[in-house]
């Protein structure tokens, strides 16, 4: 029970790798505000994780890319469970697109959803952290493709990278309020999304030199590491989980 009394936020969690790392959060103890902006499936999610601890997960949909809205999120964790220890910014967007056609609008809502939501969320999470003066830990999600190059994926892995050193660069100022920040940048990983690819799971077996994409639940367990009392001292860090494919990065 790593998490036992401990109140998390998660961004993006109706479903793929941040409902697993929601479900992981909740089976060991923790309390949890969980976002998506797609109300239905957020409270899918909740009354899924509420029927084994009621009550102790609470739903607030909405934009997690809008900063006044991220605001609220630290909100609802302190009016529902009183205190805020832990955010994991996992909502994120991609689009897709030619680089010598890509719009001005599709690369602003990357950028909103990815960079800005991530910025504002930290900021406000840690702004309460340091009232409660007990510290804290942030995780941000990158991607592999902020490490190599992804055809039609420039605008979002640009925004991946960013977020890495995000947490490099807030290692100056979060440190003294004994908050950790690091992120974690998964690769293919088998989701909801994913799964509706038919040839999806085949490629990435074949690309990936451990000979299988990730299941969610690989990504959250390392997820939920980062954010546990065991990596207290690890932060700034980034950590790639992706069966080895950033070290050979064939294209599929």
């Amino acid at each position: 029970m790593r998490f036992h009394q401990k109140t998390a936020i998660i961004t993006g969690a109706g479903c793929g790798i941040g409902l697993e790392i929601a479900r992981q959060f909740c089976a060991e103890g923790g309390q949890l505000v969980l976002n998506d902006i797609d109300e239905q499936l957020g409270a899918e999610a909740v009354a899924r994780l509420n029927a084994d601890r009621a009550g102790a997960c609470h739903l607030l949909a909405g934009d997690a890319g809008d900063p006044y809205f991220t605001q609220s999120l630290v909100e609802a964790a302190v009016d529902h469970f009183g205190r805020l220890d832990i955010v994991v910014a996992n909502a994120g967007i991609t689009l897709f697109g030619d680089f010598l056609s890509y719009t001005p609008e599709a690369f602003n809502r990357v950028m909103q959803v990815n960079l800005t939501g991530s910025f504002f969320l930290v900021q406000s999470a840690a702004r309460q952290m340091k009232l409660q003066q007990e510290g804290g830990s942030m995780l941000l999600m990158s991607s592999v493709t902020g490490h190599q190059a992804h055809k039609q994926l420039a605008a979002y892995g640009m925004s991946k990278a960013a977020l890495e050193m995000m947490a490099r660069n807030l290692v100056v100022e979060l440190s003294p309020l004994h908050i950790n920040i690091n992120a974690i940048a998964p690769g293919a990983t088998l989701t909801e999304r994913t799964e509706q690819d038919a040839g999806y799971q085949r490629t990435w077996s074949s690309l990936t030199p451990m000979g299988k994409p990730a299941h969610v639940s690989e990504i959250a367990a390392a997820a939920l590491f980062l954010v546990s009392d065991a990596a207290r001292h690890i932060t700034g860090q980034s950590l790639v989980v992706d069966g080895g494919w950033t070290s050979v990065s064939p294209q599929p």
